[in-house]
């Protein structure tokens, strides 16, 4: 049985995760999506990582109201890029974002890939980057800096937003002559059905 990694409510605290040379510091929030929602993203149709951006951005501030220019910001889905989790740039004014924003996609890989709980896959998890401290010298905030960071931060983020599991139920009617009844009452008792 696979089960699911999320989050229940907002970040308690701005997370805050430092690069191993004390140059970089993210700081971040986790933020729960909808049930609703984290369906949308999986089905592709109108949410997921397929759609074009605009697109994106209006069903998301018509149907979910997220912000316009927020859902517009949405760096990566996770895992393997076409997931119900994702990553949102919320931050105001902060000067080469886009050199961070690989090594923040592969962060993010991983740790929906390989939650904060037990190892399991990430559902529902939105994580805000609220603003980025980086060293003025690019040779400073590189891959080797920036992705062990994030996915620390990612984890904290899940970690103060009231994590939780999720575990898969199956649905099903059962037609039986009424001899078998017994017998089928008492495999489902053993099943918590």
């Amino acid at each position: 049985v696979s089960f699911r990694e999320t989050v229940t409510e907002e970040s308690s605290i701005q997370c805050l995760s430092k690069s191993p040379n004390k140059h970089n510091r993210l700081f971040c929030k986790g933020v729960p999506l909808t049930e609703e929602l984290s369906c949308d993203m999986e089905e592709n149709n109108k949410a997921g990582a397929d759609v074009e951006a605009k697109n994106r951005a209006r069903f998301l501030a018509e149907k979910y109201d997220w912000d316009a220019g927020e859902a517009r910001k949405i760096w990566t889905f996770g895992p393997d890029g076409k997931g119900p989790n994702v990553v949102v740039d919320v931050t105001k004014g902060v000067q080469n974002m886009n050199e961070m924003k690989d090594s923040f996609i592969a962060a993010w890989q991983w740790a929906t890939k390989e939650g904060v709980l037990c190892d399991e896959h990430m559902r529902g998890v939105r994580m805000n980057i609220e603003d980025i401290t980086m060293h003025a010298d690019a040779i400073h905030r590189g891959g080797g800096q920036i992705i062990g960071t994030a996915r620390r931060v990612s984890y904290a983020c899940c970690l103060t937003a009231a994590p939780r599991l999720m575990e898969p139920v199956f649905q099903c009617d059962i037609q039986t002559v009424e001899t078998a009844m017994g017998g089928i009452y008492q495999v489902l008792t053993r099943r918590r059905g």
